[in-house]
Order: C-alpha cells, then sequence, then structure tokens
C-alpha cells in the first residue's frame, strides 16, 4: 500500500485524532507529524488483517498516548490563550455563524481530552465510524464493554458540553 494514496484518504482522520489528544495547536502539528511518520514507518507490516483505516487507527491512538505520556514529563501550560484565539478570527474575519461552529467544535474537543486516555481512545474510533467489534479487535476488549465505555463517554461528554 502506498504512503501518499493512505495519507491523502485519512489525512482527516489522522488530524482529528491528533486533535483529540492534544489542545495546543502547535503540539497538534506536532503530534500529526509524528503519527504520519508511525504509519509510513507501520506500512511495511500490514498484513490487510483488518481494514487500512482500523490499522492506522491503531497506529494513531499509540502514537497519541505515548506523546501524551511524553508531554506529561514536559511542564508545559494547557490553557489555550484567549488572545490568540481572538486574533485568529480577526485575522481570518470570519462570520459569527463560524465562529460559533468554531467555538462548539474547542468545546466538544475539550470535553473529549478530559476523558480517560483508554476512553478516548474508544471514543474517537467510535466517532470515526469504526464499529464496536472494530474497536474490540483494535482494542481486545469485549464488543458489550466498547459499548458500554462508548456510552459513558458520550453522557461525560455531553454533560460537560451542556454544563457550559
Amino acid at each position: 500500500m502506498d504512503f501518499s494514496t493512505v495519507l491523502s484518504e485519512h489525512q482527516g482522520l489522522l488530524s482529528r485524532v491528533a486533535n483529540s489528544y492534544e489542545a495546543d495547536p502547535e503540539l497538534q502539528k506536532e503530534l500529526f507529524q509524528e503519527i504520519s511518520i508511525a504509519v509510513w514507518q507501520a506500512l511495511r507490516s500490514f498484513k490487510q488483517e483488518s481494514s487500512i483505516k482500523t490499522y492506522i487507527l491503531r497506529i494513531a491512538h499509540n502514537r497519541a498516548v505515548s506523546h501524551v505520556a511524553k508531554e506529561v514529563r514536559t511542564v508545559r501550560s494547557n490553557n489555550v490563550d484567549n488572545q490568540d484565539v481572538t486574533g485568529l478570527f480577526q485575522k481570518i474575519d470570519c462570520t459569527e455563524q463560524k465562529a460559533t461552529h468554531h467555538q462548539q467544535i474547542e468545546h466538544m474537543l475539550t470535553a473529549v481530552r478530559q476523558l480517560k486516555l483508554p476512553a478516548r481512545q474508544i471514543f474517537t474510533m467510535s466517532m470515526e465510524g469504526l464499529s464496536y467489534q472494530e474497536i474490540s479487535d483494535n482494542t481486545g476488549l469485549s464488543v458489550s464493554n466498547v459499548g458500554a465505555i462508548i456510552n459513558r463517554s458520550k453522557a461525560l461528554v455531553l454533560k460537560e458540553i451542556n454544563h457550559d
């Protein structure tokens, strides 16, 4: 399988995984690059026992977990600078509707980032359209356990979104 084809077809998916694990835009880019390199290195080992989407998601989540563990050891502020966000909106001169949509997405991503890592991984796979069975195959958990984690995660994310 050709890396450039895989990357072009699944770039959005890999970007969303990076965004769900990392709040800082610069670190999101860094994580996306780390994930891309890991996918490139792992493609030689792809045995087509699962779909390519499932395979690269597993790689992406594993790399993201490693990234988060590394970043936790590094002293870093996780707060988004409101001035930067405001300045970005002014530079783009986007409409109020786009700004609201962007805030809703950021709010949802913040809620997803608050999930514990295993739940975040499973929830993100679910958001990417993987079936409970595919997630089960990926994580080694039972299908019913995957369903329970997804439902609990949905409830926590919705509670956080509706709280504000």
